[in-house]
């Protein structure tokens, strides 16, 4: 099956920004409950110790992913960790809320773009669910950026153009409504554009199964590396691994050493 970039709700700037922020303050809890992405730990504490770096640069942050449990395994060998969430529509409530819970946490609550991140944003940039949003050119850009700039690159999608992907997003409705009274921070806002409006149960199944129609596949994500100017002064991991039922596809580039 070919990628097909439809449009995601999520991505449209008409969208109202506090049903954005409910349906990724759902994947956040998702995923941290799941420890969805146990498997890539091994991998960000290579980047970060090739890179003697302690910090991580998170772009597209949404409600935070799954970075309070991933933090927390993290700072098990590297107990200087510290995270900075960033996105282009920030989640405001959401980062505040994760800071609370551990004190490593900072934000930007100005709009941060990852085809051009500010260069005094220095770490190992990482993206979880979110390089699917961008178009091959944007995405390309993401990286041509990093590259440019010398950063690490990690880049994470818990999902995959297959069946075994799309299963779960057809029925992620049924998780929204029992999950939601769980999420926090707590907003009556949520409970009722999910059981009394349920505008937020169908906005996370359709942007989950476009969201697997558009993941860049293990090839797709060489072809966009094939074509960076500079690719050979990086390091490049591209691959897939197992997390559970799931899939995590993953591509992590870090500069050589001189």
């Amino acid at each position: 099956m070919g990628r097909i970039h439809l449009f995601e709700f999520e991505d449209q700037e008409w969208f109202p920004s506090n049903i954005r922020n409910y349906g990724t303050d759902f994947l956040q809890y998702l995923s941290n409950k799941t420890k969805l992405y146990k498997p890539v730990v091994p991998i960000i504490y290579k980047a970060l110790k090739e890179l003697k770096s302690n910090t991580i640069i998170d772009l597209a942050s949404g409600g935070g992913g799954g970075l309070l449990w991933l933090n927390a395994e993290l700072q098990k060998t590297i107990p200087e960790l510290n995270i900075v969430l960033t996105d282009y529509f920030p989640n405001i409530s959401a980062f505040k809320y994760t800071v609370e819970q551990s004190d490593n946490f900072s934000y930007l609550s100005n709009s941060v773009d990852a085809k051009k991140v500010p260069e005094d944003l220095k770490g190992l940039r990482t993206q979880f669910l979110s390089l699917h949003h961008f178009r091959p050119k944007d995405a390309l850009n993401i990286l041509q950026n990093a590259v440019n700039s010398k950063s690490g690159i990690a880049v994470f999608e818990a999902q995959e153009r297959s069946v075994q992907s799309l299963i779960p997003m057809i029925f992620s409705p049924i998780s929204v409504l029992f999950t939601t009274p769980l999420i926090r921070p707590f907003k009556w806002g949520r409970l009722v554009f999910t059981y009394l409006i349920p505008i937020v149960p169908i906005f996370v199944l359709w942007d989950g199964i476009v969201s697997c129609l558009r993941t860049y596949s293990v090839k797709e994500m060489h072809d966009l590396v094939n074509q960076l100017k500079n690719k050979e002064h990086f390091n490049w991991e591209i691959n897939r691994l197992k997390s559970g039922p799931s899939i995590v596809l993953y591509l992590l580039g870090t500069p050589k050493s001189n």
